[in-house]
């Protein structure tokens, strides 16, 4: 018998082998919907999985510092206090003709921190002005942190005589008392809160942009920053892309640290009269208690409940800023 070895015909173009015409049948891809979709959701799954696992391990080391536990803590319940005190403070806590006592009552059953001169609960103006003395602080370090970290950044990035320029105005910032210049602004301008946090947040910026600087050039000076130059990365994508994220740990560090700064500076500027007269804050209260006469008359209980408020949210602060840069820069030996 003849065996016929002539192969089957090709099939025609446009048409596909059958499975069972000896052709193999091609393996089903699962090609993406759109071109680079799987790429992209790997890199971004990645990076954030690096994320969670950088705060992962940020929070474990955190938790070692047993003065920054108690600083966060102290903080959590100072800011709980603060956000729900009109639930249980009705905002005529500061109203002077219908205040609930008379002036000056030492402290008792009714009112556990006595009364002011116009008789006010100053429990509950204790409470009230924990707000305005925490956004106070917030705001002001907030802006004083942004603008010392772009004046460092772009210093630190270009050099030249643009940086000395900028150094040379920033040594001036810190020659000049900032406690001064706040005092020559918020005479200036309008009383406010605002005018406040400006005052502060203008005058309090030099130390953060020396300290992001150094840590530009440092960075600018490793061998992926190079490399990303070489492969046509601008001005704009190495600051915002590679030194930004190097320097923000630093810059939450110094944050930390600055509010408290900011806290005590808007009390002092509070207590000169400076301050917004139609808030009430720690500062605010302090300056009543000058007016009242409270330091010659021996009413302690008007000037000790918002100084011993200012120095325990400084101090929370400070606490947690440290613990924060023994956290970031282990080299800093701070004890736990």
């Amino acid at each position: 018998m003849t065996i016929d070895k002539t192969p089957p015909n090709p099939p025609e173009s446009g048409e596909s082998p059958e499975p069972g015409d000896g052709a193999e049948t091609p393996v089903a891809s699962a090609a993406p919907t759109s071109f680079g979709e799987p790429a992209t959701r790997s890199a971004s799954s990645l990076v954030w999985a690096r994320r969670r696992a950088s705060v992962s391990r940020f929070w474990r080391q955190y938790r070692a510092h047993r003065a920054g536990l108690l600083g966060l803590a102290g903080l959590a319940v100072i800011a709980l206090i603060a956000l729900t005190s009109p639930l249980f403070i009705g905002g005529d806590v500061q109203s002077v003709t219908d205040a609930p006592g008379t002036a000056l009552e030492s402290p008792s059953g009714e009112f556990p921190l006595g009364t002011d001169q116009f008789g006010r609960s100053l429990l509950g103006l204790l409470i009230w002005g924990a707000r305005i003395s925490l956004i106070v602080g917030l705001l002001a370090a907030a802006l004083s942190v942004a603008i010392g970290t772009f004046v460092g950044i772009i210093a630190g990035h270009f050099g030249g005589w643009f940086a000395t320029v900028a150094m040379r105005v920033t040594d001036w910032f810190l020659v000049m008392p900032a406690l001064v210049l706040a005092i020559v602004l918020a005479t200036v301008m309008s009383r406010s809160i605002w005018t406040v946090i400006l005052a502060i947040g203008v005058t309090s910026w030099p130390t953060t942009a020396r300290l992001v600087r150094a840590q530009t050039i440092a960075v600018e000076s490793r061998p992926y920053i190079e490399r990303a130059r070489a492969l046509g990365g601008g001005h704009g994508h190495v600051m915002t892309r590679h030194v930004l994220p190097n320097v923000m740990p630093l810059v939450l560090a110094q944050t930390t640290l600055g509010i408290s700064t900011a806290i005590l500076t808007e009390a002092t500027l509070a207590f000169l009269g400076l301050g917004d007269p139609s808030v009430v804050s720690w500062g605010g209260m302090l300056q009543d208690a000058r007016e009242a006469g409270a330091v010659s008359s021996g009413h302690w209980w008007y000037l000790a409940p918002p100084g011993i408020a200012i120095a325990l949210v400084a101090l929370a602060f400070t606490l947690c800023g440290r613990a924060i840069e023994a956290v970031l820069n282990p080299k800093l030996g701070v004890s736990r």
